[in-house]
């Protein structure tokens, strides 16, 4: 269990810090003068940080005491009230609404140059032509090379106003001369629906990654698209999906539900209450739907997730989610920073309260969650123990729990052995990631010149292309341990090779080959 905690703690303090920026009410609050007026109480912090940044004896920076300060206030609230810095706002903001503008690549700093992964297909890169495998060498004649890759004046040179334009120098593998690019920036979308596509001939599956300003939009045009090639039901996969918007999970619910369904209700400090009911405007409304969850799912997945369920809608499938049904609200405070505020809790249609405890402090709150790994949660539903007084009713009679997240209808367990644990962090760090960008770059001429299907017939992950891996961990001072799991290790590499190669919806599809909770759904759905 000690090598457990090593690789995964640094992973679920991330997962816990995303949660906190990413989850939040779609409105900004604009401070009343007559709410936040001063009081006594008020002046005394700042006339301590006036004498302190006076009078005391060594040189301090007081922007750093009150950001200190503004922290620790908001950690003794609740775990998902969270100071957002100056530095970290804008790319929260872009990725709430789902776009941001650059010439749209994704890229890696690799030996001492500026190496794209892939260009966004559709973005600026796309449309001249820049391909995975290239190096972008120069920005407007400044070089991109050496130690301006680890700083920030690379955003910057990257990034801009839209419509303006960057002359870039590439060297491509295989050419011998360095080609000239012109790139006019534009708005780049940050995909939240990042796969859509047929199981079989009846089955839809759309997977979103988070609950962001576009989700709607892209949910709505994933679903229409299903539906024309004959979709008869929906797998909506939420695993992994932090939240976000509630509007953005209040309108996916939408979908599915008839007009007049209450999706959820909210309560704040004074006791008022807001319903949000389903409209008639729902694409998937006499259709069979499947919700896939797991611990990682949270706050806006879990309202989608709640309403299906408390309406007797459709079946939730996987494990428990995190349990966050607190909504927070924006407010800037003046200086490029922010904090998101919990301004009230939400409730499932049935009443329930999915918040997990959080009274004795943030660190025993996390603690909680990774406990699942110890009481044998993530392999059986039994080893779940919930009082009766968070026992709800639905109107068909299914009995539901509140009070630590939403329990499936249909548990699947998680292979928690240390080879899919290892993994499963190898994929989220990134580091899976970085190998197979090495891997393509042994022949990256190659790898450019295949289509999909070419791909999927010549390319294998052998045995060496593992052992390399292992040596590559190594190098690193990460041990890897296979074992039995060598062609899940392969299918895993290839599926990261296809989507750098093609899209992430390739991806999705052939690492859903082999999902047991896919297997599940479709097991589920022929009886």
């Amino acid at each position: 269990m000690s090598g457990y905690k090593k690789i995964y703690l640094p992973f679920f303090i991330g997962l816990s810090i995303a949660m906190g920026i990413f989850i939040g009410a779609q409105l900004n609050y604009s401070a009343n003068p007559n709410v936040l007026g001063g009081n006594a109480k008020k002046e005394k912090l700042n006339r301590l940080i006036d004498y302190i940044e006076y009078e005391y004896v060594d040189p301090i920076d007081t922007d750093s005491i009150v950001d200190v300060t503004v922290n620790s206030i908001l950690e003794s609230l609740d775990p998902h009230s969270v100071y957002i810095p100056p530095s970290e706002l804008k790319e929260v903001a872009e990725s709430m609404k789902g776009d941001f503008v650059g010439i749209g690549v994704s890229f890696y700093s690799f030996k001492d140059s500026l190496a794209v992964i892939r260009a966004i297909p559709g973005g600026p890169s796309a449309k001249v032509g820049i391909k995975g495998g290239d190096r972008i060498v120069s920005a407007d004649g400044e070089p991109l090379i050496g130690d301006i890759l680890l700083s920030d004046t690379l955003t910057s040179k990257l990034k801009g106003q839209p419509q303006t334009s960057v002359n870039l120098k590439i060297k491509r593998p295989g050419v011998e001369k360095l080609l000239d690019f012109k790139v006019v920036r534009d708005v780049v979308p940050l995909r939240s629906v990042v796969a859509s596509y047929m199981l079989d001939s009846i089955m839809g599956y759309v997977k979103v990654n988070r609950f962001a300003e576009s989700t709607p939009e892209e949910f709505t045009r994933a679903l229409s698209t299903l539906k024309r090639k004959g979709a008869q039901g929906i797998v909506l996969d939420l695993r992994d999906n932090p939240g976000g918007y509630i509007s953005a999970a209040q309108k996916m619910a939408d979908e599915f539900l008839k007009d007049n369904k209450l999706i959820l209700f909210t309560k704040n400090k004074t006791g008022k209450i807001e319903n949000t009911y389903a409209t008639e405007d729902g694409l998937f409304e006499d259709k069979k739907v499947y919700v896939l969850i797991n611990e990682n799912s949270a706050s806006a997945s879990e309202i989608v997730a709640g309403a299906i369920q408390d309406n007797d809608r459709g079946t939730i499938i996987g494990r428990r989610s995190f349990g966050k049904g607190l909504v927070q609200r924006e407010m800037s405070l003046g200086d490029g920073s922010a904090v998101r505020l919990t301004i009230a809790r939400y409730y499932t249609p049935t009443g329930r309260s999915i918040q997990r405890p959080y009274d004795n402090g943030t660190e025993e709150y996390y603690n909680d969650y990774l406990s699942r790994y110890k009481n044998g949660e993530l392999q059986s539903l039994d080893s779940i123990h919930l009082a009766d007084s968070l026992r709800f009713v639905t109107p068909g009679g299914k009995v539901v729990y509140g009070g630590g997240g939403i329990i499936p209808d249909i548990f699947v367990p998680k292979d928690t052995n240390y080879e899919m644990e290892t993994l499963d962090y190898f994929l989220k760090s990134g580091f899976l990631s970085r190998f197979v960008f090495e891997l393509i770059e042994k022949d990256r001429i190659y790898y450019n010149s295949l289509n999909l299907d070419t791909f999927k017939k010549e390319v294998t992950i052998s045995d060496a292309d593992l052992g390399d891996f292992v040596s590559f961990a190594k190098k690193r001072d990460i041990s890897v341990r296979i074992r039995s799991y060598r062609d899940v290790y392969k299918n895993y590499i290839k599926a990261v090779m296809a989507e750098q190669l093609f899209n992430n919806n390739v991806y999705e599809q052939m690492l859903n080959e082999n999902d047991p909770v896919i297997k599940k759904v479709l097991e589920i759905d022929k009886k």
